[in-house]
């Protein structure tokens, strides 16, 4: 780690994605305005070589949590890909991520692009509340054997591999088994998660606030196939048919493991969450209404 700028009291990180122009024109402008009212900032290496940044800029080598040791927020600057990088490395330290979309929708965003001058402000008044995420733990036995272990914000989703072949799982929740069919996949998600890979597979959105899992199957052939949402104490399950091909588990889109036939994929309430900072005290049903631009024309609120 160098040395410039280790006098400031205060710190943030800084995470962007570099190969977005906007990205880095955003970059530069929360750099600047950060270090001009006194707080220091450190990026990645890696990442520092594309943006325009002062020497008082403090870089460090390696993407590990203890990276963000001495930072009170992690600030970062990109798409869906990038937020949930960034929540990978505020659930490892603990540090509070707060999310600038220069994506599509990005649900984990709390800013805009066009929001750039108040995140600064806001960092430098401290007037950002902090709230927690559920996140889910992910275990994949072989065997009866543990052969790997995740984690995810969002959702782990396991899928088939061959397109021309369904994928046979036997779902089930709390050790008791709820159905078999043959699918393109099945998605175990968040409350968060459930705007993003569960969504689109037709499960319910659940605001933040509930504590639930969901299971949502993708493409069952079968009669009932119906999103289910159960305790956020309850385990949920997927086995992969040992007649069925092999499958593959992605979680939160960015980690992948190939899914021998026979393999077992244990979802839980995950032991540590994912700490977000909120600027707004808008509700999720406003932020709902914006993200999807949902027609809303006609409404004349309730009666007083």
């Amino acid at each position: 780690m160098t040395t410039e700028g280790k006098t400031s009291k205060r710190r943030v990180f800084l995470l962007a994605h570099t190969g977005r122009p906007a990205a880095i024109r955003s970059a530069e402008l929360v750099v600047q305005g950060l270090l001009r009212c006194g707080i220091g900032v450190r990026v990645l290496r890696a990442e520092a070589v594309d943006l325009p940044l002062p020497a008082s800029v403090e870089t460090v080598a390696e993407a590990t949590p203890d990276v963000l040791e001495g930072c009170e927020l992690l600030i970062v600057l990109g798409g869906d890909g990038t937020l949930l990088r960034g929540a990978a490395f505020a659930r490892a330290s603990g540090v509070p991520m707060l999310g600038v979309n220069l994506g599509r929708v990005g649900f984990l965003a709390e800013a805009e692009r066009d929001d750039l001058d108040k995140v600064v402000d806001r960092v430098v008044t401290r007037e950002y509340e902090v709230e927690e995420r559920m996140t889910i733990d992910v275990v994949v036995r072989s065997n009866g054997d543990v052969v790997h272990r995740d984690w995810a914000l969002n959702e782990a989703a396991v899928q088939k591999v061959s397109p021309e072949r369904m994928l046979e799982a036997v779902l089930e929740v709390d050790g008791r088994p709820v159905t078999a069919f043959g699918c393109d996949g099945i998605v175990c998600a968040t409350p968060t998660g459930s705007t993003a890979y569960a969504f689109s597979a037709g499960g319910p959105v659940v605001w933040p606030e509930v504590e639930a899992l969901l299971m949502v199957p993708i493409s069952a052939h079968a009669l009932f196939a119906k999103p289910l949402v159960t305790s956020p104490t309850s385990v949920l399950a997927v086995e992969v048919q040992p007649h069925t091909p092999h499958g593959v588990l992605w979680c939160d889109g960015r980690r992948t493991m190939e899914l021998p036939p026979g393999a077992r994929v244990e979802v839980r309430r995950g032991a540590v969450p994912v700490r977000l900072a909120r600027l707004h005290h808008a509700s999720f049903t406003d932020r709902l209404v914006a993200k999807f631009a949902l027609p809303v024309s006609g409404w004349r609120g309730a009666p007083s």
